[in-house]
């Protein structure tokens, strides 16, 4: 590939439009976290002041729910000395950067994030259209290499610092190119490898790269005068061979305590979260995740060998709880089980750094079931991501989605929420427990256009119980977090209703599809309903309650301004949030003793 032919996507339109687009989300965004604030104008229009007055936006914007602010892209201008300047989303940056917090040390890491995310916005726009409705037809994996938006809240949401272009092209996961992984064998003195009750070492490797390949790499072994009963062997994103372990663990390679046997026989396509990879060849076997030493979205995307250790006891433990729960059962709840995992412990690193450091994420790796076995004829599956994408037309998948299922817009929704809502929901009131339940970690199960059930993953990275005397396994105690009492509802709050249900519903709104009120009342009517299925629940629901009048404004950029290297507090992240005021609570005004 010759250098131009690496950059077709940087032209002139390409990067326009990604500029407008990214301007739209950041005053936006901004706007929502109390960074910087609108000045009416009349009407639906505002105006932002730069830091120095000198420069000036100008927009037409509905304030929704939540303090949503839905902007027109095309509608934004930006002015100073009496002239219209172009949109940039590095010289917004630059021109708020007093509003925003920036200080001169996140400045220039946070500027490289935001140009590396309209790059990828542009290669985005210079890849042929696929429209929504074309969407609902495709496959699992064409979806997932076709969402374009990133995380709904975070401006700079697509950094991967550290890809050079030929790499973004190769790896990113909207290139959507099969990539080989790099198998290692690994020391068995200088690894750990664990897995799930009812597996074993042998079962796994023999069923994910069948015998062709372990003899092959038996082979390589025995050609170095090595015995491959010494080693395990350790799948490794391309990227992380080439650019860390083969340099900064050179001295393990060295001495033959990792040894690169070659890429494995099959084809893997990267998700949305960059370092996990979907098999193509074999979609029954499992996902991997692997470690990946870039830094995207506030986080060095290592994986940690200590971590990793008690991964699948964790994933055991909520399985059985998952299983065996009937309101988990009634709501067709899943988990894709993360079955096996595989560290590596480098010595020297570890001597010289705290269990949080990236040195010590940079060599593990884990296993994930795959939805494709349990899935039931008829029925299709789509990151839920995908509810938040939008095409070039303006078109939603939500929306074409509600069409192809026939059913009234509310009555899919509804669907959706039992669903979806009423797992979070339960897992919080019954177990003090908390996922991760953003777009990318969320897998819906659909019929005929309908969500008929959702799978969750990402489970042993993500989850946390919120009460520290909670009686555990002792593997799994990683997962207690001691969270102040007021902060517990916030999962809901913040993770499903701010971060998720904002978007959603703005996005329906603006097509016309389902007005705010019923949206809302819809979501109302789920909690209330689950509330009276659980009876024994009453108490812990009235203490966290999900129709209180307002709730704590937890704000993900600021975290990410304030240090986009790492973003939270690995130790407390807790005590790490941003919380700025109140935002009114949609749901408040359905309340079962208020509505009638």
């Amino acid at each position: 590939m010759t250098p131009a032919a690496s950059v077709p996507h940087l032209t002139p339109q390409h990067w326009a439009a990604a500029n407008r687009l990214l301007v739209r989300k950041a005053l936006a965004e901004f706007a929502h976290e109390r960074l910087i604030t609108p000045e009416p104008q009349g009407g639906d229009s505002y105006l932002v002041r730069a830091d120095d007055g000198a420069v000036e936006y100008r927009f037409a914007a509905r304030v929704l729910a939540l303090d949503h602010w839905q902007l027109d892209p095309a509608g934004i201008t930006r002015h100073a000395g009496g002239r219209e300047l172009p949109l940039d989303a590095v010289d917004l940056c630059l021109e708020l950067r007093g509003a925003l917090g920036l200080t001169d040390a996140v400045l220039p890491v946070y500027l490289e994030e935001i140009t590396s995310t309209l790059a990828g916005a542009a290669y985005k726009l210079g890849r042929p259209e696929v429209s929504a409705v074309d969407l609902v037809r495709a496959d699992f994996q064409r979806i997932e290499t076709a969402m374009t938006e990133g995380h709904p809240c975070f401006v700079a949401n697509n950094g991967r610092l550290g890809f050079g272009v030929h790499e973004y092209h190769r790896y990113a996961p909207e290139a959507g190119r099969p990539v080989r992984l790099v198998w290692l064998a690994a020391h068995r003195d200088h690894t750990t490898f664990t897995c799930a009750a009812d597996l074993d070492y042998d079962t796994l490797v023999r069923a994910e790269l069948g015998e062709d390949a372990l003899a092959g790499f038996a082979r390589t072994l025995t050609g170095l005068g090595l015995d491959p009963a010494g080693y395990l062997l350790l799948p490794v994103h391309p990227w992380q061979w080439w650019n860390k372990l083969a340099v900064t663990f050179a001295g393990e390679v060295a001495r033959r305590r990792l040894v690169p046997l070659g890429e494995g026989p099959d084809g893997y396509l990267a998700q949305q979260s960059i370092r996990t990879f979907f098999n193509v060849t074999h979609p029954g076997r499992h996902y991997v995740k692997t470690a990946l030493s870039v830094l995207n979205m506030g986080f060095m995307r290592g994986l940690s060998a200590a971590y990793m250790e008690h991964t699948p006891a964790i994933n055991d433990w909520v399985a059985g709880l998952v299983a065996a729960d009937p309101v988990f059962r009634r709501a067709g709840l899943s988990i894709l089980r993360e079955r096996a995992a595989i560290g590596y412990r480098h010595r020297q690193y570890e001597a010289a750094t705290d269990r949080h450091s990236p040195y010590r994420k940079m060599l593990a790796a884990l296993w994930r079931e795959s939805p494709v076995p349990g899935l039931e004829p008829g029925r299709r599956l789509a990151t839920m991501a995908s509810l938040l994408h939008v095409d070039r037309a303006g078109r939603s998948f939500a929306g074409a989605l509600i069409a192809e299922s026939g059913l009234a817009p509310a009555a899919w929704l509804r669907r959706y929420l039992d669903a979806y809502l009423v797992p979070l929901l339960h897992s919080l009131y019954a177990y003090d427990l908390a996922f991760m339940p953003h777009g990318e970690n969320v897998i819906l199960v659909l019929h005929d256009g309908a969500v008929e059930r959702v799978i969750f993953k990402d489970i042993a990275e993500e989850i946390v119980v919120m009460d520290p005397d909670a009686d555990l396994p002792p593997p799994v105690r990683r997962i207690r977090v001691a969270v102040p009492e007021q902060d517990k509802i916030l999962s809901i709050f913040t993770d499903v209703f701010d971060c998720f249900l904002r978007h959603l519903n703005a996005i329906l709104a603006t097509e016309g599809i389902l007005d705010e009120e019923t949206f809302w009342r819809t979501v109302a009517g789920c909690v209330a309903d689950y509330a009276d299925s659980v009876p024994h629940l009453a108490d812990r629901l009235h203490r966290h309650d999900l129709f209180a009048p307002e709730f704590a404004l937890s704000c993900l950029n600021r975290l990410q301004l304030r240090d986009n290297q790492q973003m939270l507090d690995l130790a407390d992240p807790s005590g790490s949030l941003q919380f700025v005021g109140t935002l009114a609570n949609p749901l408040a005004r359905f309340a079962p003793d208020r509505v009638g």
